[in-house]
């Protein structure tokens, strides 16, 4: 959901985050999980492009664009 409300691909956030495209296709299609070293590259690659996330509320965990 943030890559598409990024409009960018798995190869561009792969290459944002550091971490193969296989890593983030596999766990996008869960097909494994990711070490949580991995992880914190992917959020962190993310939150800086712009992308907040949200606790969950009651209504479930998200995400939203950054407003600017």
């Amino acid at each position: 959901m943030a890559r598409a409300a990024l409009k960018i691909g798995v190869r561009e956030l792969a290459k944002m985050a550091q971490v193969t495209t296989a890593t983030l296709t596999r766990y996008e299609n869960e097909r494994g999980g990711m070490h949580a070293h991995t992880q914190d590259k992917v959020l962190r690659a993310l939150e800086v492009a712009g992308i907040e996330f949200i606790p969950e509320n009651g209504g479930g965990a998200g995400v939203r664009l950054r407003k600017d």
